[in-house]
């Protein structure tokens, strides 16, 4: 961290923002008009944050410097689900799965989803837990590339450079593995998992979406939860059970047909300035999507998924439409025609 800035990766693009020491953490501030500290990487933390009072007393003292945060944030590890401390406390939705026997987890899956990862295995998937080194990161390039879309949106990892992708996942070294799924020897998923004591967090997750009929997700899952019983963790988190208000959504289906559930955890918010405490009597901590109803939530999704799709037909479209050499035509008019046998 140099000059009170430390860069950090929000939703796969690399940015820097302010930061501050406090209390053997590096506390970030994200947020324009609501400034909010949260601890880096904290959904990837070892253990629980023992002094949170330092903290706030830390982001107090910046004031003076201007370093404003309004809002100090932090959680509560599983599997404790009672608060420890008197702040102001609200419960944050954890999707989670207990690991401590893969026959158990088997047995209550749903049948089609024990189906999935048979069918995988019928259609030659193989997984293998692997440490990230130059080879894997190259591979993990062409499986960014595999497509601009994602869940309806453009898929901010495509296009990647080797340094960039290396940069991505050059985080908790040491206390990470990578579950990965080949496929005539080419990786079609991989799923990074990250150790923090008895809970393993999964920290991405990507399929290649043109193997889709392989089902690489459901074998990356079950190899994951494998894993994780052999090494004795208890859980294995997979980021947020419900977003907000947004109780429904594509990721939440593929987590309970994967037998993920929801668990409670206190999630603690500090105020620091006056708006802070204002925004939290208002709930306007919370972001759009804790505050629109779900019905808001849903067709702004889908409008923007029809945005999306639109501005993707206009741009094939104007693509096509370029002129060609006509050196480029003829080669072109020698090549059999798309699906034809040669």
């Amino acid at each position: 961290m140099e000059n009170g800035n430390v860069e950090i990766s929000i939703h796969g693009k690399w940015v820097t923002v302010p930061a501050v020491e406090a209390s053997g953490h590096t506390l970030v501030i994200t947020g324009k008009w609501l400034k909010v500290a949260k601890i880096r990487d904290e959904d990837y933390m070892e253990t629980d944050l023992q002094d949170p009072e330092s903290c706030v007393k830390t982001l107090k003292e910046q004031r003076l410097r201007r370093l404003r945060a309004d809002i100090f944030t932090f959680t509560q590890k599983l599997p404790t689900p009672f608060p420890k401390f008197s702040y102001p406390v609200e419960r944050e939705s954890v999707a989670a799965v207990c690991t401590r026997s893969f026959e158990e987890w088997w047995e209550k899956l749903p049948q089609e989803s024990r189906k999935n990862v048979r069918r995988a295995q019928k259609r030659g998937v193989v997984t293998l837990v692997k440490q990230l080194d130059d080879d894997l990161i190259q591979d993990i390039v062409d499986l960014n590339s595999d497509s601009p879309m994602r869940q309806g949106r453009p898929f901010v990892h495509y296009g990647k450079a080797f340094d960039q992708v290396k940069k991505d996942q050059a985080s908790f070294p040491g206390r990470s593995d990578y579950v990965c799924a080949y496929f005539e020897n080419q990786l079609i998923g991989f799923l990074k998992i990250a150790y923090r004591g008895e809970i393993a967090s999964v920290v991405q997750i990507l399929p290649r979406a043109s193997h889709h009929d392989k089902r690489p997700a459901n074998a990356l899952v079950a190899k994951a939860i494998e894993l994780c019983d052999a090494r004795g963790m208890l859980y294995m988190t997979y980021g947020l059970f419900n977003y907000g208000n947004k109780s429904d959504s594509t990721l939440r289906q593929f987590k309970v047909r994967n037998g993920f559930e929801e668990m409670l955890v206190p999630r603690y918010y500090v105020p620091v300035t006056a708006l802070g405490r204002l925004c939290i009597r208002l709930k306007l901590h919370r972001g759009l999507l804790g505050i629109l109803p779900e019905r808001v939530t849903k067709a702004g999704v889908s409008v923007r998924s029809k945005w999306y799709q639109l501005l993707g037909l206009v741009r094939s479209r104007c693509s096509s439409m370029v002129e060609q050499p006509n050196s480029i035509r003829q080669t072109e008019c020698s090549k059999p025609p798309a699906g034809s046998s040669t």
